[in-house]
């Protein structure tokens, strides 16, 4: 569209506005004055302003019109909204401030100018003219509201520069409004109406059209402004609040009416309060009329509390038990919805009927775990309860008898799903006694997944530990076996325990103690201590596959070691071997060879490598057949909950259900709606058999420092800054042209290029020019660098490039003076032991520049006790795997963990991004980078954008 101008309010000498302070210049006048100033502008149609305000991050006015019509996209997919018939504004009106929110593309032509919310290069809409427009409104109650009023504080003072000057909410509350009206417009994807004739026709046209004309007719006005009424109401200040009230006896029940205000509950004053004519700070100066027209609006949802309104001054409705079950299951909610105040009693929706079951061991040499496997017989007893009280067969048929929903039992309200009283009838039939396998018993009691909730277990012996997670304390520690060249710890022999019980009742486990506690020596004892007559077969990745060898060659010399791995690899040794060590690839290659093979236990080192169920190697590794299996990860959670489904559906087959029927009762309430029952009911489904512990738990280990971490913000130099913004500028050139496997090559290419620049211009040029004083980075690495060799202390230097490593050594070793040791995957075995042992032996201060991929795992430095990660991996578990060289058992100082991170790039929005995905899980991310290629462009552009502060 052509420009235009407008008058706007802006701070200013008497020659020109100010300079935004977003662009960083500084203001050359000192005392300046608002003063109105001809402004040019573009004025685009809606669809055009929501597409520019989605993409664009630029200045503070667009990120927060980013967030109104975010917000207007959640309320009109909610239904949040209202049709509305308006006055079409006249022809001759003039412009005002510029706007975020349009009409619909492609107005007629001749169409009036709007009256817009203000905000700085935004712009204006085009209108049609005509008598009346039909437009969609939001609907503001409850949250929505607070929200609302949220965003109107947080409105930048350039979205407000309008001559009329505005208040925030106004200005929110208009763009809000065309913000939603354009949004259901492109949700029709064709008008209903498509010749319109009637009235009722060219409303509806009107309403999914492009064109919004409608005939402005008084008796449709009159009764839209009824509805829009009833809407405005239930946005005001105060609501008309209901609360249930338990009755003294059985059948007199109470909802207390009240008024409420709408951003702070707390403040709930009742209507018999109201009818006093006392002033209550906070409630409008005429409460009762307030009042009596929400009560008005309800009655139109809750038709029964028309009863309360035949007294000229109601303050609450009297139910019986059956009214009251129905004000709980159906008024309520769509009282709730509709933005009226609801209160509960506190047993509302939790005291359920359910199961209690008591399981008692047989004997007492089971009840102490000696000789107890899952196939041993135990008593049961399965009990009805209502919350944490049991009842008789006798009250059950009395409730039975009632047929009535909400019912007192021994003291507590309860409501009853005709449903389950049926399945509770039918527990009882089918008898509430007897004895069945432990196995039966657990995996029944784990899947729970009856028509009647199980409230309660009361389980003794092993059982009982199992169910309550407790088994690794209560089991008595297994000794060291004789066959291993080491001394376990105390956790470390519980662990064997917990192994050997779970083994022995025919159950899979999850080994998920933090790295450095010692998960594989306490696997190695497991093997000494049975030391079947079949072979176990360990799969991990091909990195940890000598690893493994060295350790059992170590620890237990007498296990019999195969490595099937490589083109000379001979199934026929697999029947002589102890323990046969695969990768996972190899696993997925020969599989049937494997499959053909008896094995005592099939155990997966870095589980993560399975996490994703669907994979050809998660499907090869669960298809292989065992008596037992076991998972090995110091991560069993890293995206989201359907990765603990896929390990231990590894672990123990089925027990946790089908994949789909995971998501709908665990994963979705979860991650979606932090639903803690589901929660709860999770971590006791798998709380028996995944066992973590952690290393700063000093109850596990005592002897182990501190380890302390710091993020250092390092600014860019202006010539880092200059490359780096035209690395981005280079991609965003190119990028909507491209699609698919090009795309993401582009952006894998353009991160990689931010990230050397972020290192050092010398990195990303590769011109070997000089490297001091041009990368605020390596001058922050310097300072950190000279303090520590000051102390007389050793370093671990990380980076995840092999190129910035061999830059880094001679630079660093010749800048302090100092050692500065280097390795990389390209150095033979015998050259790395060597560093190795010199870091580790030598007296003498020094730092260890180390690439990230050739010594993140498997290295012993806990002569170092300082960490510094120079450039970031955006899989924390892959940065804590190489913190762990250093802290790690063995280690006798704190350790100081640094992460370097450039200030306002690339790096602070990703770690910004880590930090917000770790609540789902100690280590919640993805792994690599190639989640990146997948985000939008106006993702890419926030990801990628270079921001002021970031500049030294």
């Amino acid at each position: 569209p052509p420009p235009r101008t407008l008058e706007l309010l802006l701070p200013g000498s008497v020659k020109e506005p100010l300079p935004s302070p977003e662009t960083g210049r500084l203001p050359e006048v000192s005392r300046p004055r608002l003063r109105l100033w001809q402004v040019p502008v573009v004025v685009p149609p809606v669809a055009t302003a929501l597409r520019v305000v989605s993409e664009q991050t630029g200045t503070a006015t667009v990120r927060h019109w980013a967030a109104v019509a975010a917000f207007a996209r959640d309320l009109v997919r909610r239904g949040r909204v209202i049709p509305q018939l308006v006055p079409a504004p006249p022809a001759t009106a003039s412009t005002t401030t510029p706007g975020h929110a349009t009409a619909p593309d492609n107005p007629p032509a001749g169409g009036a100018t709007h009256h817009s919310p203000g905000g700085d290069s935004m712009a204006a809409w085009a209108l049609p003219q005509a008598g009346a427009r039909a437009v969609w409104r939001a609907v503001l109650t409850g949250a929505d509201a607070g929200y609302f009023r949220e965003l109107a504080l947080a409105m930048p003072p350039a979205c407000r520069t309008s001559a009329a000057e505005r208040p925030s909410a106004d200005v929110l509350r208009e763009a809000l409004d065309a913000f939603t009206d354009a949004l259901v417009r492109q949700a029709v994807s064709e008008p209903l109406v498509a010749r319109p004739g009637t009235l009722q026709e060219r409303w509806l046209a009107a309403l999914t059209g492009p064109d919004q004309s409608c005939p402005d007719v008084p008796e449709l006005r009159a009764e839209l402004e009824k509805w829009h009424d009833a809407v405005a109401a239930a946005e005001g200040a105060t609501r008309v609040c209901f609360r249930l009230q338990e009755p003294a006896g059985d059948d007199d029940w109470r909802v207390e009416l009240a008024l409420q205000a709408a951003d702070d509950p707390s403040l709930y004053v009742p209507a018999a309060d109201v009818w006093s004519g006392e002033q209550v700070t906070g409630l409008p100066g005429r409460p009762e009329r307030e009042l009596l027209a929400g009560l008005g609006r309800a009655v139109r949802l809750y038709p029964e509390l028309d009863h309360a309104l035949r007294v000229p001054q109601p303050s609450e409705l009297a139910l019986d038990t059956a009214g009251a079950f129905g004000f709980l299951r159906q008024a309520a909610p769509l009282l709730q919805a509709a933005g009226f105040g609801v209160q509960l009693p506190r047993w509302a929706g939790r005291t359920r009927l359910g199961l209690k079951l008591t399981t008692r061991t047989k004997t007492q040499t089971a009840a102490a775990g000696q000789g107890f496997g899952m196939r041993e017989l135990v008593d049961f007893r399965v009990d009805l309860a209502v919350g944490d009280e049991t009842i008789s067969e006798a009250e059950l048929a009395e409730l039975a008898r009632l047929k009535v929903p909400l019912v007192r039992v021994r003291g507590q309200w309860v409501e009853l799903d005709d449903r389950q009283l049926k399945a509770a009838l039918r527990a009882v039939e089918s008898g509430r006694t007897g004895e069945a396998a432990a196995g039966d018993l657990l995996r029944e009691i784990v899947r729970d997944d009856g028509e009647l909730p199980l409230l309660e277990i009361d389980a003794d012996g092993v059982l009982g530990d199992l169910l309550s997670g407790r088994a690794e304390r209560r089991l008595t520690p297994l000794a060291t076996p004789a066959g291993l060249d080491a001394t376990l710890r105390p956790y470390q022999e519980r662990g064997l325990a917990w192994l050997s019980f779970l083994s022995e009742l025919g159950l899979g486990g999850v080994l998920a103690d933090d790295m450095g506690l010692g998960k594989t020596i306490t696997t190695l004892a497991l093997l000494v201590h049975e030391r079947a007559d079949t072979p176990t077969l360990l799969v991990c990745p091909m990195s940890l596959v000598g690893n493994w060898q060295r350790e059992a060659a170590r620890f237990a010399p007498d296990l019999r070691v195969y490595v099937h791995h490589g083109s000379g690899r001979d199934a026929a040794r697999v029947t002589g071997a102890d323990l046969v060590i695969t990768t996972y690839g190899t696993a997925q290659r020969d599989l049937e060879t494997l499959k053909r093979h008896e094995w005592r236990r099939v155990v997966c080192d870095e589980a993560q490598a399975i996490k994703n169920s669907g994979t050809l190697q998660a499907r090869a590794v669960r298809s292989i057949p065992t008596g037992s299996r076991l998972a090995l990860t110091g991560t069993p959670v890293e995206n989201h909950l359907a990765e603990l489904w896929s390990i231990m559906e590894f672990a123990n087959p089925g027990l946790l259900g089908p994949r789909s029927r995971f998501r709908t009762r665990f994963q979705e309430p979860i991650e979606a709606r932090q639903d803690e029952q589901a929660a709860q009911a999770l971590k006791r489904a798998t709380g028996p058999f995944i066992l973590r512990r952690v290393k700063t738990d000093k109850s596990i280990i005592s002897d182990l420092p501190e380890k302390l971490e710091v993020k250092e913000w390092c600014p860019l130099t202006p010539e880092q800054a200059s490359l780096y913004q035209a690395v981005v500028d280079d991609m965003l050139a190119k990028i909507d042209d491209s699609e698919g496997i090009e795309r993401r090559g582009l952006v894998l290419a353009t991160m990689a290029k931010l990230k050397q620049v972020c290192n050092h211009p010398a990195h990303l040029l590769k011109d070997g020019s000089r490297l001091s004083g041009r990368s605020g980075k390596l001058a922050r690495l310097e300072q950190l660098s000279e303090e520590i060799l000051a102390e007389g202390e050793k370093a671990l230097l990380f980076t995840q490039y092999a190129e910035f490593g061999t830059m880094l050594q001679p630079y660093l070793s010749q800048h302090l003076g100092r050692p500065v040791l280097w390795l990389h995957g390209g150095l033979p075995k015998k050259t790395r032991d060597r560093l190795v042992d010199r870091f580790q032996n030598d007296g003498e201060p020094m730092l260890f520049v180390l690439s990230l991929k050739a010594a993140g795992v498997g290295l012993n430095l806990t002569a170092a006790s300082h960490v510094i990660h120079v450039d970031r991996w955006w899989n924390p578990a892959v940065e804590d795997q190489a913190t762990d060289r250093a802290f790690r058992i063995g280690q006798r100082k704190n350790v100081q963990v640094r992460k370097l991170i450039c200030a306002g790039t690339l790096e602070e929005r990703v770690d910004e991004m880590i930090e917000r995905k770790k609540a789902l899980a100690e280590r919640v991310v993805g792994t690599g980078e190639d989640w990146l290629t997948d985000l939008s462009t106006t993702e890419l552009r926030e990801v990628f954008e270079l921001t002021a502060e970031g500049v030294s």
